[in-house]
């Protein structure tokens, strides 16, 4: 491995906005790109307590509601504008609860459908804006989830938002190129201080036994897969959907009997 390849994950003199930044995975990817020499911004609805930091860094904070177009598109200017330029985007914030689909009220809906696909598409246009003016381009990495995939019973709203995502990922990737790659990751089950919600009151050791690597993943390993897409080691994808998922869940069929894996 030559020095230029030993070197391609250094982020120094290169910025990065990560969104909903400030707790769970995204903050984690944020700490990744922090400790890689990124200067990095993260956003969210409120002010956090404490802000990620890593090597004695620290991310900067902008409020934002990124389901509004002109939110978005202030919080990508003014990241550009602090920083120099704007290099990567994570579009990392998203989520929903479960709901039954045939009761659930169109307000929810649109609520999940904009958080999940609309708000990404946002500030990626704002991001491109930026990107493809500067030297050397930039990257976009959206985060989601395997239900785009195999949705599961009350997700009927999200699964559909994440599915979109995926196709705006590859739709992006086909017209931004080459100044500015844009890539998808498919993450799976995620252990964040609030798995229990999700997996239940045994912070998730049971559902692990479904993983074929039988554990949930952590924060760091999405944010490890962030690094690698945004870095030149991986200059020539663009338009990929990676797998962050442990290999997936192990069907029905053949997990009878099947022990769970304590991580």
């Amino acid at each position: 491995m030559d020095d230029d390849q030993l070197h391609a994950m250094d982020f120094t003199g290169r910025t990065v906005l990560v969104t909903g930044g400030t707790r769970g995975l995204g903050a984690a990817i944020a700490r990744a790109f922090l400790a890689s020499g990124a200067d990095v911004m993260v956003c969210g609805r409120s002010a956090p307590a404490a802000l990620p930091s890593a090597g004695g860094r620290e991310a900067a904070f902008r409020a934002a509601d990124l389901r509004d177009p002109t939110e978005a598109a202030d919080l990508a200017a003014a990241t550009a504008e602090r920083f120099g330029r704007l290099d990567v985007l994570v579009n990392n914030a998203g989520g929903s609860p479960d709901a039954e689909a045939a009761t659930v009220s169109p307000r929810f809906v649109e609520k999940v459908v904009a958080l999940n696909l609309l708000a990404p598409f946002y500030t990626a246009q704002a991001a491109n804006l930026a990107m493809r003016e500067q030297p050397g381009g930039g990257s976009v990495i959206n985060i989601g989830s395997v239900s785009a995939h195999a949705p599961q019973p009350g997700t009927a709203a999200y699964s559909a938002a994440k599915a979109g995502l995926l196709g705006l990922t590859r739709a992006l990737a086909l017209e931004w190129a080459p100044q500015v790659r844009v890539n998808h990751i498919t993450a799976g089950l995620i252990r964040t201080e609030n798995a229990a919600a999700p997996y239940g009151e045994d912070d998730g050791n049971a559902v692990a036994g479904v993983v074929p690597m039988g554990r949930l993943a952590e924060p760091d390993d999405v944010a490890r897969a962030c690094l690698w897409l945004a870095c030149d080691l991986s200059s020539y994808v663009n338009g990929a959907d990676l797998a962050v998922h442990g290999g997936g869940e192990i069907p029905a069929r053949y997990a009878v009997g099947r022990r769970p894996t304590s991580p």
